[in-house]
C-alpha cells in the first residue's frame, strides 16, 4: 500500500508535466473556463452544475475498518465499514485513472490555530475542485510551502465512477477514509461539499484525543470581545444569522475548542444561497464575486444568479473566502464563548422561538440534536423532514456521541455559558400548514440573546419540552414567543406537541449511559 511519501513521488515523477500545484485563484478560474468546466456570473463568481450529485450521498461514505482505529469509531449507518482490501483496490484504480489526467494540486490547512492545524493535501480532477478546496480551507504563506508534508490527503475523482459489484461500494460514488493510511478517496460525485465535510469528520476524530472539542457551529464575536456560538444542521442558519453587520464572524461551519478558546478549521464560508436576497442577507450576497464558486444556482441569459430557482437544487451553495465578508475576524480565532445557540428548523412548528436551557437541558438536546432535513441537503430529500441528527452534526461524526457531549458539558460548566434552543422553522402550524419563522424576528431575539437584554425576562417552563420560555423580548410580539398562541386550533397544538415529545423520547432511548438528570432534562409527556 502506497503511503503519503509514495503519493508525493507519484505526483512529481508518475505527471510530470500535467500537474498544477497551488495555482492562483485567477489562473485556476481560467483553467476550468478553458477546460468547459463551468461560467462566470455577472459579478464574477464562478458557477458550476454538479450534475445528479446535488447534495451529500451518506449512504456512499465509508471508513476504513483497520485494527487501529476499529475500537474507537460509532459504527452503524453513518459510519459505514469497508474492508483495506476493497479500499486499496479503489485506490490503484485511481492512481490508474489519473496517471491519464491533468491534476489539480492544493497545499494547506485545516485549523487557523497553529497548535492545532491539520495539513492536508488535495489531488483535484477538476480545476474548479481545487479553486473550491483554496477558497475553503486555510491557505498558505510561501515559507509553509517550502518543507510542506502533509499529515492527509483527499484525491477526487468525480468522473472515476464505481462498479457496485467489483468494487465493494454501493453505489457508482463512493467517499472512503482511511484513517491508517491518511487518504481519502472522493469517486462518482461532482458535488464538491463531500470534500470539505470529509475533512470535518476527520478533525472530529483527531482533536478529542488533544482535549479539543470539535464543533458543528457557526462562531462570531462582538466589539466587546465576547464569542458565540450557532449549533446547528444545514439550512437552520448557522451562515445567515453569524453574518451579522454588527460582530465580527469568526466562522461559519467548523470550529474547535481548545483551552485557549475557538478556532476556525476553514478560511472560507460554504452558504446555502437558496432565495438568498441583498436585502436580507447582505453580507453573503456581496461576498458572492470573483474568486466565489456558485454551486447548481439558475443563471439568466445575462448570467446574473437566480437565486429564488431551486429547479436544479433546493441545496444551491456559494463558496468564498472569509475575508470576503466585511470586518470578519483574521486568523480565525475569539475567546471561550458566553453564550450558546442551537438552531433548530422545527417542521412541526411546536417549539418556542427562542427557549433557555438547563445545562441539563443542553446537554440533552445536543445529544438529542432535533431539527428538519432540509430539501436538497441529502440526496432523495425534497421537502422537510423532522430527524435527529446527534450533536447537531451526526454525519460527520466519527466517534461515540458521549464523548462530544462530555467535552460540551465540561466547557459549559468551565465557562458558565448561556445555552438557548433557538426555533428557526415553522410556527403558526407544522410544514405545509404554518409558516417559516421570520429572519428579521429570529435576528432581533438573537441579538437580545448575546446583548444579556433577553435576561431580564421572565422564564415561564413550557408544560411539554421543560424549556424555559421569556414573556418578552424587545421587538417581538409576546404572541410568537408562545406557540400555542400562534395555532387556530389549541387542540391540534397539543397533539403535535406530544407526537413531537414522544419521538424525542424515541430517539432519547438509545443514551442508557446518561446521567438521570439528563434525561428527566428531556420531554415528559
Amino acid at each position: 500500500m502506497k503511503t503519503q511519501a509514495d503519493i508525493s513521488h507519484w505526483m512529481k515523477y508518475t505527471l510530470k508535466g500535467q500537474t498544477h500545484r497551488n495555482l492562483s485563484v485567477p489562473l485556476l478560474i481560467e483553467k476550468a473556463l478553458e477546460r468547459k468546466e463551468g461560467t462566470l456570473t455577472s459579478s464574477g463568481a464562478f458557477s458550476a452544475v454538479t450534475g445528479a450529485y446535488t447534495g451529500r450521498s451518506p449512504k456512499d461514505k465509508f471508513i476504513v475498518n483497520d485494527p487501529s482505529i476499529t475500537d474507537t469509531i460509532d459504527w452503524g449507518p453513518v459510519n459505514q465499514p469497508m474492508s483495506p482490501d476493497i479500499f486499496d483496490r479503489l485506490y490503484m484504480k485511481m492512481l490508474d485513472y489519473l496517471q491519464k489526467k491533468e491534476v489539480f494540486v492544493f497545499d494547506g490547512f485545516v485549523g487557523t490555530d497553529k497548535n492545532h492545524r491539520l495539513p492536508i493535501r488535495t489531488i483535484n480532477e477538476y480545476a474548479w475542485h481545487n479553486l473550491f478546496v483554496q477558497q475553503l480551507f486555510v491557505r498558505p504563506i510561501s515559507s509553509d510551502l517550502e518543507n510542506f508534508t502533509p499529515e492527509f490527503t483527499i484525491i477526487s475523482a468525480p468522473d472515476l465512477i464505481a462498479d457496485p459489484q467489483m468494487d465493494g461500494t454501493n453505489s457508482e460514488a463512493f467517499i472512503a477514509v482511511s484513517f491508517e493510511r491518511r487518504l481519502i478517496l472522493i469517486g462518482g460525485t461532482q458535488y464538491a461539499g463531500e470534500m470539505k465535510k470529509s475533512i470535518f469528520g476527520i478533525m472530529n476524530y483527531l482533536l478529542p484525543d488533544r482535549d479539543v472539542f470539535p464543533m458543528h457551529c457557526s462562531a462570531n464575536i462582538g466589539s466587546n470581545e465576547r464569542t458565540a456560538l450557532f449549533f446547528g444542521l444545514s439550512g437552520t442558519g448557522k451562515t445567515t444569522l453569524s453574518a451579522d453587520p454588527e460582530r465580527n464572524l469568526i466562522g461559519d461551519d467548523e470550529h474547535g475548542w481548545s483551552k485557549d478558546g475557538i478556532f476556525n478549521f476553514e478560511g472560507g464560508c460554504y452558504a446555502k444561497c437558496i432565495g438568498l436576497s441583498e436585502e436580507k442577507e447582505p453580507q453573503i450576497w456581496n461576498a458572492i464575486r470573483f474568486g466565489a464558486v456558485l454551486e447548481n444556482v439558475v443563471l439568466d441569459e445575462k448570467r446574473n444568479p437566480l437565486y429564488e430557482d431551486g429547479s436544479l437544487t433546493e441545496n444551491t451553495r456559494a463558496a468564498y473566502p472569509i475575508e470576503h465578508i466585511p470586518g470578519a475576524r483574521i486568523p480565525g480565532i475569539g475567546q471561550h464563548p458566553d453564550v450558546i445557540l442551537f438552531l433548530t428548523a422545527d417542521a412541526f412548528g411546536v417549539l418556542p422561538p427562542i427557549a433557555r436551557l438547563t445545562p441539563e437541558q443542553a446537554i440533552y438536546h445536543f445529544l438529542s440534536g432535533y431539527t428538519s432535513k432540509l430539501a436538497g441537503t441529502e440526496r432523495g430529500v425534497t421537502e422537510p423532514e423532522a430527524t435527529f441528527s446527534t450533536c447537531f452534526g451526526a454525519p460527520f461524526l466519527p466517534r461515540p456521541a458521549h464523548v462530544y457531549a462530555q467535552m460540551l458539558g465540561k466547557r459549559i460548566e468551565e465557562y458558565n455559558a448561556r445555552v438557548y434552543l433557538v426555533n428557526t422553522g415553522w410556527t403558526g402550524g407544522p410544514y405545509g400548514v404554518g409558516k417559516r419563522m421570520q429572519l428579521s424576528y429570529t435576528r432581533t431575539m438573537v441579538k437580545a440573546a448575546l446583548d444579556g437584554s433577553l435576561d431580564q425576562a421572565t422564564f415561564t417552563p413550557d408544560p411539554i419540552f421543560g424549556i424555559h420560555i421569556p414573556d418578552q423580548c424587545p421587538g417581538i410580539p409576546s404572541k410568537l414567543l408562545f406557540p400555542r398562541n400562534t395555532w387556530q386550533d389549541p387542540v391540534a397544538f397539543v397533539t403535535q406537541a406530544k407526537e413531537l415529545a414522544r419521538r424525542f423520547q424515541e430517539n432519547f432511548a438509545k443514551f442508557i449511559s446518561v446521567d438521570r438528570a439528563v434525561i428527566q432534562a428531556g420531554p415528559q409527556v
